[in-house]
């Protein structure tokens, strides 16, 4: 059994603001990607933690590229990694510079995974200091299952993805989908946020879907635009089958309003750029 994601559903799922809080009381995240060709990809996951209401967002990328990311926004606080790729060095130089109040973080937008160890040391480290994660793109590796089994962490594949992580392609039919997931999900005690058309959204036991009417998201980015929803939203709840289903509805909603305003021809910023519109009117404050 399923249910459709709607704005009383994500009503329930936001959690209110503090009349009082502090800076850091919100959300303190890190962002892991890029690479010397994907650039972008670690700019747009955080920039859409920011919008989405995150107080902090570390941005860790390569060194390569460390200049283009600081210089896009004065709003980024960028960590350099030592490495173009994700190497042994450089997770153990990244674990030991990290602060130490982080929330969550998001993996792998724009990243090259230099050896499969890198990334399972740095998993297994940020998991052990209790920070709550979300993998995406070249972090989705069949060897991070074992690892992250009973994390409450949040992978979000697209069906190329999903191939690479569980070993076959998601049925076309959206029962036979849903069922898949649901499936593979209870038995890797995750969360999976598999991204269509229709997305799914499954912990094994509460499944939501999300039906999207913005064909313009086929553009470039707007899979780290989520990576950075999806963390923002775990570092807010520790309920991580919401985190996601708020995620990804926000996400979709941003599409439909850039598409609404200038057609089949948007680009990933776009859809940042609609985040406070679409969030205001789930803001509470008490």
């Amino acid at each position: 059994m399923y249910n459709i994601l709607s704005p009383d559903i994500i009503r329930k799922f936001i959690p209110s603001r503090k009349i009082d809080s502090r800076k850091g009381d919100n959300g303190i995240v890190l962002v892991i990607g890029g690479s010397h060709i994907y650039h972008g990809a670690p700019i747009l996951s955080s920039l859409s933690a920011l919008k989405a209401g995150a107080d902090l967002v570390y941005t860790a990328a390569p060194k390569i590229i460390v200049n283009s990311v600081r210089s896009y926004s004065p709003n980024l606080i960028v960590i350099p990694l030592m490495d173009s790729k994700m190497t042994r060095g450089t997770v153990n130089k990244l674990l030991g510079s990290l602060p130490i109040n982080i929330d969550s973080a998001t993996i792998g937008m724009g990243s090259k995974i230099e050896d499969k160890t890198s990334l399972q040391i740095l998993i297994k480290k940020l998991l052990d200091k209790g920070i709550r994660l979300s993998l995406d793109a070249s972090s989705l590796i069949d060897s991070i299952l074992p690892l992250i089994s009973n994390n409450n962490v949040v992978v979000t594949p697209h069906s190329g993805e999903f191939k690479r992580l569980f070993g076959s392609i998601p049925p076309l039919k959206l029962k036979d989908r849903i069922f898949t997931v649901e499936k593979l999900a209870y038995e890797n005690s995750i969360v999976i946020l598999l991204k269509g058309a229709i997305d799914i959204i499954s912990d094994g036991t509460n499944t939501y879907i999300n039906k999207k009417t913005a064909p313009a998201m086929t553009v470039g980015g707007t899979g780290d635009v989520l990576s950075g929803l999806v963390a923002t939203m775990l570092a807010k709840t520790q309920k991580s089958v919401e985190a996601a289903s708020i995620a990804v509805f926000v996400n979709g909603k941003s599409g439909e309003e850039a598409q609404k305003k200038y057609g089949c021809h948007i680009m990933a910023t776009d859809l940042i750029d609609m985040l406070p519109q679409v969030l205001k009117p789930y803001d509470t404050i008490n």
